[in-house]
């Protein structure tokens, strides 16, 4: 049977303070982002995630109270609602709820606690009645510059607290707590761990002729731009451990008089940048192995070939591992989570289709048979599948096909404004393999969107005028 907590156990931290014994405004100064629960939390996970498709629980997600002076309420609406925004779009997102409409709450502006807890504590009867599964309420003050949220996550069912945290941080992190406390939620829920501290990566367009690599939040908030080439910066790529990051830069050599596509590692804690690869011509598209020993790039010399080498990052000789055949092009290596096989596209059929080569035999294995093109492969987390794109009937679509080649299936289908076919392309899975980011043109414009490995589910995560290309979900970050 599973574990659950009476809210009432006044021998725990947390049956104190639901007492009204310790004031959880006294526990905000124990307590940073991230840190240890305030009560005995049980074990045992309440979703079954043990595939794409689970039932959805009914989530009511009352509006943030504001906790400090009444007078200051105002004031502070602004960080209210952008708290609001965030909690909802992270618990919307991950698919495990269905969102109540707060024209259904019986209940408003009712305390964080239950009544007789709190004299204007909330009745579980009136969430019980219209269906509500969760229910999420939220606290929230701000002293000196520094943001401090209270959560608590109620079981109606059960008459049971599943969540109750408290986090403290910089204003200016506002967003970091948001999606520390859905994180700490969904894993207390599922018992996995959720993609809400990660990052994407991208090359965007900056003017009509340069891209440059940004980074942001999951859902394309906090743009921070990493580099200022005032050219073009192309093929980004994250080390397993989220510490480096690899991209091209297309720089003009003084001597050679010309443009050239230089592969470089960028270490984000310290800053440093470092030129890996210089091959006249092109040095794309560096996939890591999970010790940073090594990393699989794209090297096209002028000649017009193109092959996939083993780049050693300890200074020893590029080993070249394809070689044609009859000149093809070999491209967009994506090394597997276990690193003994790597995934890519090559034209040696004469269409471009995705292959994979097994590292420690050397063989190929063609996988892709459909199409004119196939491109961009990616690897699920698990290594189970790969999600790539496909132009077929003059338009690109992401499908989605395990490692044999079996199971294929496409996962988008957009129209543009009228009757033509959007292109959705350069699909790259969350860390947690639930979600799949890709790039889409359907507005106009290439915007990102993700959507549901099951193709259920799709949301836009980006809403301007830029242009994105080839964008990568960061491994999980601490």
């Amino acid at each position: 049977m599973q574990k659950k907590l009476s809210l009432f156990n006044s021998t725990t931290l947390l049956g104190q303070i639901l007492k009204g014994w310790i004031k959880p405004q006294i526990l905000f100064s124990l307590f940073l982002l991230g840190t240890p629960t305030l009560h005995a939390e049980p074990d045992t996970a309440y979703i079954n995630v043990g595939q794409a498709s689970v039932k959805k629980s009914l989530a009511a997600i009352t509006p943030l109270e504001y906790l400090g002076t009444p007078s200051l309420a105002k004031a502070y609406l602004k960080y209210e609602k952008e708290l609001q925004d965030i909690i909802e779009k992270d618990l919307t997102i991950v698919s495990y709820f269905t969102i109540q409409d707060p024209s259904a709450f019986l209940e408003h502006k009712k305390g964080l606690r239950p009544y007789p807890v709190d004299s204007n504590g909330f009745d579980f009867k009136s969430w019980s009645s219209i269906g509500t599964e969760f229910l999420i309420k939220t606290g929230f003050n701000i002293t000196d510059n520094k943001i401090m949220l209270d959560t608590y996550v109620y079981d109606i069912n059960q008459r049971s607290l599943v969540l109750g945290r408290s986090y403290n941080a910089p204003l200016k992190d506002l967003r970091g707590v948001g999606h520390k406390f859905c994180n700490d939620l969904i894993e207390k829920l599922s018992g996995k761990k959720a993609f809400f501290m990660s990052k994407l990566l991208v090359s965007r367009s900056t003017s009509k002729t340069d891209k440059e690599i940004f980074m942001m939040d999951w859902d394309g908030a906090n743009q921070q731009q990493i580099t200022q080439k005032h050219s073009i910066a192309v093929s980004p790529s994250w080390s397993s451990d989220g510490r480096y990051i690899a991209y091209s830069v297309f720089n003009f050599h003084t001597k050679a008089k010309t443009r050239n596509a230089d592969l470089y590692l960028q270490d984000l804690k310290t800053g440093k940048k470092t030129i890996i690869s210089a091959v006249k011509g092109l040095n794309t598209t560096a996939s890591f192995f999970p010790d940073m020993s090594a990393a699989i790039i794209r090297v096209s010399p002028s000649n017009g070939t193109s092959d996939l080498y083993k780049l050693p990052f300890n200074g020893g000789k590029r080993e070249q591992l394809t070689q044609g055949p009859r000149g093809a092009m070999n491209v967009e290596p994506a090394l597997s989570p276990d690193a003994k096989n790597v995934a890519f596209s090559s034209d040696r059929s004469g269409k471009a289709m995705i292959y994979i080569k097994d590292l420690a035999s050397n063989q190929d294995r063609r996988l892709t048979f459909a199409g004119q093109y196939n491109a961009s492969p990616a690897w699920s987390p698990d290594g189970k599948q790969i999600a790539f794109a496909a132009h077929i009937d003059n338009h690109f679509d992401i499908y989605i096909m395990d490692v044999d080649g079996k199971n294929l299936r496409r996962l988008t289908d957009e129209k543009q404004t009228g009757s033509r076919r959007a292109n959705n392309e350069d699909p790259s899975f969350s860390p947690d393999g639930r979600l799949i980011l890709f790039r889409s043109n359907r507005t106009g414009h290439y915007q990102l969107y993700a959507i549901t490995v099951d193709g259920k589910n799709e949301y836009r995560l980006t809403f301007d005028k830029y242009d994105y290309y080839r964008p990568q979900w960061s491994p999980f970050l601490n």
